[in-house]
């Protein structure tokens, strides 16, 4: 680590750095610039070099500063996931990033309060810390290895369902953002390029139809190398096991490796993902509803991510083995056709105010006539997408967890252990009451935080609530 963190310290000082250097032609200013720069890389060498941790029978304790001392102790009764990342960074020299989570789970992308980073320790002892942390002792180290259970691994033709994850398009838009930007600054033109002005002519000289036609084609075959591109990077080598301590440990990554071990014990449920794209080509991918994960801008990114893009019904198989219930056997109870007009008139009404607010401006002369034009052919889409968000909620009570399902262009089905509930919550609009619909939310200490029964009939609503968490809403109800 002393090696990589004073050329990572250079990195994020390098706009200081060269705005001193380029810039500065010998003002004072231009030395408080290089002085900066200094000052980051000692800290993060002194950083380095002060930081030590420790394991205790009771705690894992951790300090680490030179001028400004910090000091973290985080108890072992309360740890619940490790997660062993080895970017290439860290490959290099045999390293990994060991990240100790508990039952809470933080939304930004810097570790939690509850949440203890060791960067960097070898991939040896990260290993040896995943087993003594979750499994609580030291003599499963020494004993030899007993056999994992495989629950999946990835498999080659999964690739197919890359392109569908959009994952390509978000790079394509990144890519053209960040040019289109630095452009702008620096003042540059990019027709002056002599290729791109091949390319502008030859569209120029092509009708309109057969030009949108092929730059969309092109547009759709670079998404697609890039998604399997991305695919490839993130969930090769992907593998989910079930070791006989009890933890679930998720293996996954070409150049940067990841290591999640989550306690069964502490699980809190399981939810398959079904974005449109994915949804349409038949594909799904599963998360795990876990206390002690981060959650990021993705279901991936926290590191809780069970089964990357892959056939709905493997997804299915997953989820059963991983809850110990077949819940695809569960047939979901359909929501009255009251919550179906709820959908319909508030997908249709929100065209219906764009397209009332484009006219206005039209009317005014601010834009022409034709963008309210296509807002109002836009409205047999959002009906569509309004039925179909009625025809995938849904919800069952089965064992020891509650299904819910909502959702069209990211449609998710999650199943939420009962005990794992720290209460239930009954909401109702003006319009719901109206309509004599409510909506339950189960908030849970994992994942997403609250997981929702969208527009349930009244009567039905509260016995699920009552059956989800018996005796909770007693005080509440009155019985006739």
């Amino acid at each position: 680590m002393l090696l990589i963190r004073p050329v990572l310290d250079l990195v994020r000082s390098l706009p200081v750095l060269l705005g001193a250097l380029l810039f500065g032609h010998g003002e004072p200013w231009q030395w408080i610039g290089l002085v900066f720069t200094a000052i980051a890389v000692f800290t993060g060498v002194s950083h380095v070099l002060t930081s030590r941790y420790r394991i205790t029978g009771a705690q894992v304790e951790w300090h680490t500063g030179l001028l400004l001392r910090k000091h973290r102790a985080i108890p072992r009764d309360r740890i619940r996931t490790v997660d062993v990342t080895s970017e290439p960074k860290h490959r290099l020299f045999s390293l990994a990033a060991a990240r100790i989570g508990t039952g809470r789970h933080s939304h930004g992308k810097g570790p939690g309060k509850d949440e203890l980073v060791l960067d960097a320790v070898t991939i040896t002892e990260a290993q040896r810390l995943r087993t003594l942390l979750l499994h609580r002792t030291v003599a499963t180290e020494a004993a030899a290895a007993p056999p994992e259970q495989v629950i999946a691994a990835v498999d080659k033709r999964w690739l197919r369902y890359a392109p569908f994850t959009l994952s390509g398009l978000a790079v394509v838009g990144a890519a053209v953002g960040t040019v289109y930007h630095f452009a702008h600054e620096l003042h540059f033109d990019p027709i002056q390029f002599s290729l791109v002005q091949t390319v502008v002519g030859h569209f120029a000289d092509t009708p309109v139809w057969l030009s949108l036609v092929l730059a969309a084609a092109g547009l759709l075959v670079l998404v697609s190398l890039l998604s399997i591109g991305g695919y490839v990077l993130s969930f090769w080598n992907f593998r989910l096991t079930r070791e006989p301590a009890g933890t679930l440990h998720i293996r996954r990554g070409l150049i940067t490796t990841r290591s999640v071990s989550i306690e069964e014990d502490r699980l809190r449920g399981a939810e398959i993902r079904e974005p449109l794209p994915l949804r349409l080509a038949g594909g799904a991918r599963c998360v795990a509803i876990a206390g002690g994960l981060r959650e990021g801008k993705g279901a991936d990114k926290g590191g809780g991510l069970l089964l990357p893009p892959a056939p709905l019904g493997r997804a299915h198989e997953v989820v059963a083995e991983v809850l110990g219930e077949d819940l695809a056997a569960t047939p979901l109870v359909r929501h009255p056709r009251r919550a179906l007009y709820r959908r319909l008139s508030r997908a249709v009404l929100g065209v219906l105010l764009l397209a009332a607010a484009l006219y206005g401006l039209a009317w005014l002369g601010a834009l022409p006539d034709w963008p309210w034009q296509v807002a109002l052919v836009l409205l047999p889409f959002a009906a569509l997408v309004g039925w179909d968000r009625y025809r995938g909620l849904g919800h069952a009570l089965t064992g020891r967890y509650l299904v819910t399902r909502s959702g069209s262009l990211d449609r998710g089905t999650a199943a939420v252990r009962c005990e794992g509930m720290t209460g239930i919550v009954v909401e109702r609009s003006y319009f719901q009451r109206r309509a004599g619909l409510v909506t339950l939310v189960a908030p849970v200490a994992a994942g997403k935080g609250r997981y929702r029964v969208l527009d349930v009939g009244e009567a039905d609503g509260l016995a699920l609530a009552d059956q989800a968490l018996p005796g909770l809403l007693t005080p509440f109800l009155k019985r006739g």
